[in-house]
């Protein structure tokens, strides 16, 4: 217990799968979370959970999209915690098409959220961070951001950018003496509500669930918490040495 104690954490897409299940332990680690997500009565939950289990929680909408809506986020998060220590950048969204098939405005919707919201949550991060002795950003990439399908373009383009990205931010913060990691997690895939649905809507919904189990050597998909503990090894000191790193937790899927 411990791990995070009187850190103060902004975790987006809160409201449920890797985000919720992130803010959840940094809270029981001893960090008090900012959540955020469109999702207004899952993210609200969230928080009172964290709150009835004696741990520091607020809920905000959020769009990761919207320059204004991170303003308004990062100037709530210093107003009620006073500080930021840790931003887990977690909010996305996916699109299962082709490059054949992908519409122009689908794919900008998707970077939009994906690449677009890292960025801007990355930036106010490291002015909020600087400014009080450092802290670390997590960004959520994926295997989908270190190797390629043919079904997912759009999404590979978004988690590719946030892998590299990271890198680029990780390297002016540490030039730049800022005391600022940055680190990207590449997770495998985990049965969360954006896995569940993707898989639900293949035309055999069984079978690709079973054939995408068959592609982790360790025979079965990820949980929430795998990547949560992830996140907190590098939102806590233990990775005070660690930046513009990959943390690829994703079941052998990509020693392949």
């Amino acid at each position: 217990m411990g791990r995070v104690e009187n850190k103060v954490a902004l975790v987006t897409g809160g409201a449920l799968g890797l985000g919720r299940a992130c803010a959840v332990l940094l809270a029981r680690e001893g960090a008090k979370v900012m959540i955020t997500d469109l999702k207004d009565s899952e993210g609200r939950a969230v928080a009172e959970e964290i709150v009835e289990g004696g741990g520091e929680a607020m809920f905000m909408r959020h769009d990761v999209a919207s320059e204004a809506d991170w303003d308004a986020v990062s100037a709530a998060t210093l107003r009620r915690f006073g500080r930021l220590d840790i931003l887990v950048n977690n909010a996305g969204v996916a699109l299962g098409a082709s490059v054949e098939v992908t519409t122009l405005e689908q794919w900008r919707a998707l970077l939009a959220v994906n690449l677009d919201g890292v960025f801007i949550g990355t930036q106010r991060a490291v002015t909020a961070m600087k400014e009080t002795g450092g802290g670390s950003i997590i960004n959520l990439s994926s295997i989908e951001g270190l190797i390629g399908d043919a079904n997912l373009a759009a999404y590979n383009a978004s988690k590719g950018g946030v892998r590299i990205f990271t890198k680029s931010a990780a390297l002016h913060c540490a030039k730049a003496g800022y005391k600022i990691r940055v680190n990207s997690v590449h997770p495998g895939y985990i049965w969360t509500p954006m896995v569940q649905n993707y898989l639900a809507a293949q035309p055999d919904p069984k079978a690709a669930k079973e054939f995408v189990v068959g592609l982790h050597p360790l025979g079965h998909l990820g949980e929430p918490n795998d990547i949560a503990y992830g996140v907190l090894y590098l939102a806590s000191d233990e990775s005070k040495f660690v930046t513009g790193a990959e943390l690829v937790i994703d079941g052998g899927y990509t020693a392949q």
